[in-house]
């Protein structure tokens, strides 16, 4: 918890399966009982389920530990059984370019004592689902959060480096925070940008460490090597934890300081 003047936000990268809520919980815990204590928890858990979307059970697990907003991407929508639920959980986010009447929300926002954080999830476009543009999407949203909350923060989950950062420089000064999830491999480019909006290209993910983004290199070798159709597991072996964890100014909305997150387990996990 920073002082009375600013927040402090923990952003976690994409959860993959159990290895990846093991980790996340047992930091998560240890955080939140720590002598400066994070003020809000935001994880993508598009991948929390083994790999694919994610389930009631997986939301209940990390909310209990300290998650307070669970974000999406891509995976969303891949246990089916999301539809029965997704409309009951607020801050479960989806992404917010999907077409209108697609279940669940795009944004939320989480009331810190009175201090009102919204929290939008868009899409890319590059390599990705045609989705709504999320540049107009973030404009639609953001104008409708501005005159409900005191600072918004933006999980873009995209595969183009470019994409990401040219949303991080169109939103540079209208949100806390624009932060990106999907590719797994965590960027070196954290910083505070020229109008004071925090970023990072990819805040990585918590899950397998030895896999191939997370998954076991045996069966994406017989995909990609012989070009074979398989399944893809969740790989062995150790986990890691990447994420951002950033402070944002009460008076202004905008952040002072981002730094990465990064660790390895030090014993094996399934």
């Amino acid at each position: 918890m920073d002082n009375g003047n600013s927040i402090s936000v923990l952003f976690l990268g994409d959860v993959i399966g159990k290895p990846g809520r093991d980790l996340v919980v047992k930091y998560v815990t240890e955080q939140l009982a720590s002598a400066n204590p994070p003020d809000l928890v935001i994880a993508n858990v598009e991948n929390a389920a083994h790999g694919y979307g994610v389930t009631e059970k997986v939301l209940r697990e990390l909310g209990s530990a300290g998650v307070q907003v669970f974000s999406g991407g891509n995976h969303t929508f891949d246990k089916k059984d999301i539809f029965e639920f997704i409309d009951r959980y607020p801050n479960l986010l989806r992404p917010a370019n999907y077409p209108p009447g697609t279940p669940g929300n795009g944004s939320c926002v989480v009331d810190l004592s009175g201090f009102r954080v919204g929290v939008l999830n868009l899409m890319g476009r590059v390599y990705m689902e045609p989705l709504q543009s999320p540049f107009y999407a973030a404009d639609d949203y953001i104008a409708k959060l501005k005159s409900e909350t005191d600072a918004i923060i933006v999980d873009v989950h995209a595969e183009a480096t470019a994409e990401k950062v040219a949303m991080g420089l169109y939103l540079d000064g209208r949100v806390s925070a624009v932060l990106g999830t999907h590719t797994h491999v965590q960027t070196a480019d954290e910083r505070i940008l020229p109008e004071g909006t925090a970023y990072i290209t990819d805040a990585g993910c918590c899950g397998p460490a030895n896999g191939v983004i997370g998954m076991d290199k045996k069966a994406v070798f017989r995909r990609m090597v012989k070009q074979l159709p398989t399944r893809l597991e969740i790989a062995d072996g150790p986990a890691q934890l990447n994420g951002v964890r950033f402070t944002i100014e009460k008076a202004s909305g905008l952040s002072k300081s981002i730094e990465r997150v990064s660790l390895l387990e030090t014993t094996d996990t399934k």
